[in-house]
């Protein structure tokens, strides 16, 4: 089995399935395990956001959709040297992936037709039926099914737990700074599931922008940023864009030392397996009475 992946949470599925010897292609964004970055590239960004703020970065990618143009290209001629029998990509977002639509013209290029799977999950669950499918798809549907139970466990032992505490503190998750955008998809669940309440965010739905009085009136005992693709530095960067606003200084996560910066690229952001890693992570922010133990600096830091 050759398989591309072109998107790094399909990349985590592969490797945690023992499967990476058989991936032949990622995108430019597959960078865990490590060993990912060895692969041929076959995905590309259509510019570089690591010199550009937030607020550019944003509107980069609102010009690019509005003029019908990708985020993302193709390499062709690398996917055709790729010769997969199974392409993994997305339908859940145009600016985390290259679009459905555009792989599935790619592949009407390539002397042969390989299987395109397609994962889309909105919710924890989801995201544990894709690494089945994954599983079946590529040959491991044993090894998917071992591994789906053994997340199950320890999501189902993090809730358990959870719900023995005293209080639920209000949560507020942050994807973007600039401009701020509320939680989405999965996110509120974990919020949930670790023991917090999350009256903003959008709970199997996409991400959206939040106006900032929203956001003071909710008065969140506790905010985790996590902006899409940032590791801890560069969200610890995207502080300022916040603590200049309205009323920040005002809010009780920021009075009771409760504002943290997470790695939002390893943890919340991707589909896969990580987001366990992640749950865990939001449990001992949430409750450290409950959930003790270090936090490593690259995985959380606390901000305010």
């Amino acid at each position: 089995m050759r398989i591309c992946s072109l998107l790094p949470s399909a990349t985590e599925i592969v490797y945690a399935l023992g499967l990476g010897d058989q991936l032949y292609g990622v995108s430019h964004e597959c960078d865990f395990p490590p060993e990912a970055t060895t692969k041929p590239t076959v995905i590309r960004p259509a510019f570089d956001p690591s010199t550009l703020s937030s607020l550019e970065i944003d509107h980069a990618v609102t010009e690019r959709v509005r003029r019908g143009e990708g985020v993302y290209t193709i390499d062709l001629d690398r996917l055709q040297q790729a010769d997969p029998d199974l392409i993994l990509t997305q339908e859940l977002c145009d600016v985390c992936a290259i679009p459905y639509t555009e792989v599935k013209r790619a592949v009407e290029q390539l002397g042969r037709q390989p299987l395109l799977l397609s994962l889309s999950p909105t919710l924890l669950g989801d995201v544990l039926e894709d690494i089945r499918r994954v599983g079946e798809a590529a040959g491991g549907g044993e090894r998917a099914g071992s591994l789906v139970e053994r997340l199950r466990s320890r999501i189902g032992w993090i809730a358990a737990r959870a719900a023995s505490a005293s209080q639920r503190p209000t949560t507020f998750c942050l994807e973007w700074a600039d401009p701020v955008y509320v939680s989405g998809h999965w996110v509120p669940e974990m919020v949930e599931l670790a023991g917090g309440t999350d009256g903003l965010g959008m709970k199997g739905k996409p991400s959206v922008p939040i106006e900032w009085d929203r956001v003071v009136h909710y008065a969140p005992e506790v905010i985790i940023l996590m902006p899409c693709g940032f590791d801890v530095e560069r969200t610890v960067r995207e502080l300022p864009l916040l603590t200049g606003l309205p009323g920040w200084s005002d809010l009780p996560a920021v009075q009771r030392g409760r504002v943290y910066a997470v790695n939002g690229s390893a943890y919340f952001n991707r589909s896969g397996p990580r987001l366990v890693d992640g749950l865990e992570l939001m449990a001992k922010l949430l409750h450290p009475e409950l959930f003790p133990g270090a936090i490593p600096d690259k995985a959380a830091r606390l901000v305010a």
